[in-house]
């Protein structure tokens, strides 16, 4: 199959080298000297080091030839990204169909990717989400990963879940986009409030506190916004959950380690190099769980230490001093 992978990114990069070993992969980046310096390297250096190219991995800054005959395309941008790359791709005049990689809410908006790609796509372009427990590098190096991909499109799913699944990449299929997609976005935050306690030195006890009722979290907020409760337990809940909020690889986790040691966003969002969706995502979800009077206090404790890293002890012992409650 021809494919596109639109973000030459971690993710973009990482998919980009499992899949061209058995199709024929274009992996496509906006900045024309990024793609050279690919070219010439045979490595994305800045993304994703440690990791050749294949050769037979053709790189492209022209989106409609990126796009040219592809049988499907593969949105590995970050979720404030999307909007301008599905515009770009209907400019192109491809309607090509797509799966998209992004995890996150749209900032200012709070909305999620199928959102965006229905005000974006036309209703005729087949469309789905892959999500699910994966660090970039691992998936790279062929190591094993089992995703999930949902979509309203059952043919389309099963196809593309066809294309992408090989011997080292499971997916598995599901028709809950919504529940998937706020699963992906909502996890990020719990992953910055595990590091934060890891930072704290709180243990491991607190850890597994904070991944269990961030997870009851997720689960409110996505079955509020439409999705199913079981998703959050499968492989792009609490699974994607544990990977992110407890991994050495994990953006978001660095994140909360570096606030709880009082360091400035900026300075750490800088020392990063990549994006951290946790850090978009948090005020909106934030904001979304209160329009919809859904209870999320780890997520607004997370707000409060990435406005203020200083208050990370504070948010902590106001999370200990929550009135006491039956669990379910």
């Amino acid at each position: 199959m021809k494919i596109a992978v639109l973000g030459a990114g971690a993710w973009g990069t990482s998919i980009s080298v499992n899949l061209c070993a058995r199709h024929d992969v274009r992996l496509w980046a906006r900045d024309a000297s990024l793609v050279s310096t690919l070219r010439a390297d045979r490595a994305n250096l800045r993304y994703l080091p440690g990791i050749v190219l294949p050769p037979a991995l053709a790189l492209e800054h022209d989106l409609a030839r990126a796009l040219d005959s592809a049988e499907l395309a593969l949105a590995a941008v970050t979720t404030n990204g999307l909007r301008e790359t599905l515009r770009a791709m209907r400019g192109s005049g491809r309607g090509t169909p797509l799966v998209w990689l992004c995890k996150g809410f749209e900032s200012g908006q709070a909305k999620l990717p199928h959102q965006v790609c229905a005000e974006e796509l036309p209703g005729s372009v087949p469309r789905a989400v892959l999500s699910g427990p994966s660090f970039a590098e691992e998936v790279a190096r062929g190591l094993p990963a089992a995703l999930a991909l949902a979509s309203e499109h059952p043919e389309f799913a099963r196809m593309a879940a066809r294309a992408l699944h090989g011997p080292t990449l499971r997916v598995y299929l599901s028709e809950d986009v919504i529940g998937v997609e706020a699963a992906g976005a909502v996890k990020n935050v719990i992953a910055i409030a595990a590091g934060v306690s890891d930072g704290l030195e709180l243990g491991l006890s607190a850890r597994a506190a904070l991944i269990t009722r961030g997870l009851a979290e997720m689960m409110r907020l996505g079955v509020a916004l439409g999705g199913r409760a079981e998703t959050f337990m499968g492989l792009a809940g609490a699974g994607d959950l544990i990977l992110t909020a407890t991994g050495d690889l994990s953006r978001n986790r660095k994140v909360g380690l570096a606030l709880a040691r009082g360091t400035p966003l900026d300075a750490v969002l800088a020392g990063l190099g990549h994006t951290a969706e946790g850090v978009h995502t948090a005020r909106a979800v934030a904001a979304l769980a209160q329009k919809l009077a859904v209870e999320m206090p780890i997520t607004r404790a997370v707000c409060r230490v990435l406005d203020d890293p200083r208050q990370a002890r504070a948010a902590v012992q106001e999370l200990l001093a929550r009135e006491q409650k039956t669990e379910y």
